[in-house]
């Protein structure tokens, strides 16, 4: 029976006194796992990706801190968490390892991910390096034209050349796309100096990503749980916010509609979620709630994971039906402003005070509310989130390793692949542009050469009618010469100063 908490329809996620349980087929209305640092989010995180990849659902979770990592190999039998299993009657609990694709965009210790910029897109891209208004209009109209002229835009290079033709075109396009100022193309482009300073030219180019990729499963049956290194990547809070916002934007434009399906289609963890909404423009932020209320007709279910249930916008805050939140403690009025909207935002239990036990809970233990069968959000449980079947920590290196050679991408995204596109195109252009400009210029000057061989010619083939001057003639020649400069200088001094005229 799928409302029946023991059947296969469900995802165990710890005790209350009776078991709580995520239903797949409301798994797709999105969630919220929300605590403070140290009280458990991260193993919440792995024991949901496990559920979900032990049910047929593939996952994809970054790893921020590097313990998710051990999600790939089977976990030890220790006391404390048989002795958790045992208090909330886990019976089958037992060890496993998870079928796992690591990723990683810097290609260090995942397989490469990779975009190309024409994907990415102006308005992702604008936010990526917060660009101005204007500087957003100039990017626009480059992607205008690239579309319109069949350049392609793989790389950072080829927005690069990009910008710089259109520096250079800035008269011709202008009536037709309007002024592109010089000085706006250049402030974009020292934005992509800093973008290659975090790294992001490793993000840029081909192979690029396919989705479907994220999307495997095993022959046995089991979904493959794609683990993002984020470790570094968090060094560049912009470019990790963005490059999520991508992935999910991706997921909603690639795959068909599917309705109601009886499972999601894929998982998506969103961890460090508050970085994708600040300083979000409003008109960012609208798209972000759009993606999120339409994307679960995709089949995609997204859990933001944070510390803090006030760092989402309550836009999207109203579209999470399925809610995990671990401890917070009220230190500060913001916190006590925080513990106060997470407690309203569940269904309340009368057994107890929510807004008061949010701050007793200790590590590991967290509300529960998740939506029923019918759509209807459970009543809030206090609850001992069970123990992970995988390792607890980080893998090995030589683990990871291993995980890599075996992996079904292996092969697919390691060797990066640089074909004909707008740079090369625009280099050839440039380059038969200064050729016809030097052709033309060497015919100038063959046409001018050639003109004055047949005016030198001319003048020595026309007759002189010359004959020798006597010294006499030379003698009067001179003399009226002379006069004739100094009344010409007198004349002109009287114009220019007065009308008299002095010796």
């Amino acid at each position: 029976m799928i409302g029946d908490p023991m059947s296969e329809e469900t995802i165990f996620i710890g005790g209350s006194g009776k078991r709580e349980v995520l239903y797949l087929p409301l798994a797709n209305r999105h969630g919220l796992v929300t605590g403070a640092t140290g009280t458990g989010k991260t193993v919440t995180l792995q024991i949901l990706a496990e559920g979900f990849s032990s049910m047929g659902v593939p996952v994809f979770a970054a790893d921020v801190k590097g313990d998710l990592s051990g999600i790939s190999q089977a976990g030890e039998p220790k006391d404390f968490l048989l002795k958790r299993a045992n208090k909330i009657e886990f019976d089958d609990y037992g060890f496993d390892p998870f079928p796992v694709i690591f990723w990683d965009l810097f290609a260090k210790q995942g397989h490469p991910i990779r975009t190309t910029i024409s994907e990415m897109g102006p308005l992702l891209l604008s936010r990526l390096m917060g660009l101005t208004e204007a500087q957003e209009g100039a990017l626009n109209i480059a992607f205008r034209i690239a579309d319109e002229e069949g350049l392609l835009l793989l790389d950072l290079k080829d927005l690069r050349s990009l910008l710089s033709d259109l520096a250079d075109r800035g008269k011709e396009i202008a009536s037709d796309y309007g002024n592109v100022n010089k000085r706006t193309i250049g402030a974009i482009q020292r934005r992509l100096i800093v973008l290659e300073e975090q790294g992001a030219e490793n993000f840029f180019g081909e192979p690029a990503l396919d989705i479907r990729d994220l999307m495997r499963t095993t022959r046995d049956g089991r979904g493959y749980i794609n683990i993002l290194a984020a470790d570094q990547l968090m060094q560049s809070p912009q470019l990790y916010a963005t490059f999520l916002l991508w992935l999910m934007s991706e997921l909603f434009e690639e795959l068909p509609e599917v309705g109601n399906p009886d499972r999601p289609k894929l998982v998506f963890f969103f961890d460090e979620a508050h970085l994708l909404f600040d300083d979000a423009p409003d008109g960012l932020l609208d798209k972000i709630e759009q993606v999120v209320r339409l994307i679960r007709s995709k089949g995609v279910g997204v859990y933001f994971v944070t510390q803090n249930p006030l760092d989402v916008p309550d836009t999207v805050l109203s579209q999470l039906g399925n809610r995990i939140q671990h401890a917070l403690r009220a230190f500060t009025p913001r916190d006590q402003k925080a513990v106060k909207a997470a407690a309203t935002t569940f269904r309340q239990n009368p057994a107890f005070d929510t807004e008061k036990v949010i701050t007793e809970l200790g590590v590991g233990e967290a509300l529960v509310s998740v939506l029923d069968l019918k759509g209807i959000p459970t009543m809030v449980e206090r609850t001992l989130i069970r123990p992970p079947s995988s390792r607890m920590g980080p893998v090995e290196e030589d683990e990871r390793n291993k995980e890599m050679r075996n992996s079904p991408v292996y092969g697919e995204y390691d060797d990066a692949v640089d074909r004909e596109s707008a740079y090369e195109i625009l280099e050839k252009r440039a380059k038969e542009r200064a050729e016809a400009e030097a052709r033309a210029r060497e015919r100038e000057e063959r046409e001018k050469a050639k003109r004055q061989a047949e005016k030198e010619a001319a003048r020595k083939s026309r007759p002189s009618g010359r004959r020798t001057q006597s010294a006499t003639e030379r003698f009067i020649k001179n003399m009226a010469s002379s006069v004739g400069r100094q009344l010409g200088n007198a004349l002109v001094r009287g114009i220019l100063g007065s009308l008299t005229r002095k010796r």
